[in-house]
């Protein structure tokens, strides 16, 4: 038997000491299932801290991200309120950061089905997603990323706006003024609002409803890049405007 506490205990340490930890699975060898067992009671780790949900966030988005891993299926992860960046993020608290750009949603009502999550849209933004893994050499298996939060570290987003159909929104990411990835939307399973029903699916799956004012991370238009220290980033969207992050 899997030890499913003692598993996120672990994970929640290696955040906690900043320092990356070998997959859980050489150990232990483990299914999705049980993956998502020690996803959910890692984040209970940061709600009985105080933290509170906010939002989910969408993994293995692209078709060939999922024909790497050898799935055929998105991933989701759970974020709180305290991985939200404001205008600055601390790299100091993370192992060996990297950044997305992201379309992002925010939820207007409480979705009790799939049917009516697009409908619950209240906003749309363009925004970003500091990626972290806990484990050594950012390396991992399937269940071994689905524990560790999908790699959730911090999120932004830019200013609201109507919703609005965002198959082709046109990505550019900017670090320090100098371009490092444009990409588009249509690169989140072809249209992310498909990323959006697979959010309130994976949800509802799991027992859990999208709430009001949480958000919805869609998935990773292009690659994720390293994200250095002392640094400025601004994405922006086509129609969309920006979201910006300096880190220190």
């Amino acid at each position: 038997m899997v030890d499913v506490q003692a598993l996120a205990a672990t994970l929640d340490g290696a955040v906690r000491d900043v320092r990356a930890v070998p997959k859980l699975t050489d150990a232990a060898p483990f299914d999705v299932p049980t993956a998502y067992a020690v996803q959910r009671e890692l984040i209970e780790h940061r709600i009985r801290r105080g933290e509170r949900f906010s939002g989910v966030k969408m993994g293995f988005t692209s078709r060939a991200k999922m024909v790497q891993m050898g799935v055929d299926d998105v991933i989701w992860g759970l974020l709180t309120d305290g991985m939200q960046a404001g205008e600055t993020a601390d790299l100091s608290n993370l192992i060996h950061p990297r950044i997305e750009p992201e379309i992002v949603y925010l939820i207007g009502r409480e979705v009790r089905s799939v049917a009516e999550v697009e409908s619950a849209v209240a906003g749309v933004a363009v925004g970003f997603e500091i990626l972290d893994s806990r484990y050594e050499d950012f390396k991992f298996t399937l269940p071994d990323v689905i524990a560790d939060n999908a790699s959730a570290a911090l999120y932004g987003f830019g200013a609201w706006h109507e919703p609005r159909d965002l198959s082709n929104v046109g990505l550019l990411m900017e670090i320090d003024g100098r371009p490092v990835q444009t990409g588009s939307s249509a690169a989140i399973l072809g249209d992310p609002a498909r990323s959006l029903r697979a959010a309130a699916r994976l949800a509802l799956g799991a027992g859990m409803t999208l709430e009001p004012g949480w958000v919805v991370l869609a998935g990773a238009a292009t690659a994720a890049v390293p994200l250095p220290k002392d640094a400025h980033v601004r994405v922006t969207g086509a129609g969309l405007g920006g979201a910006e992050v300096t880190t220190r």
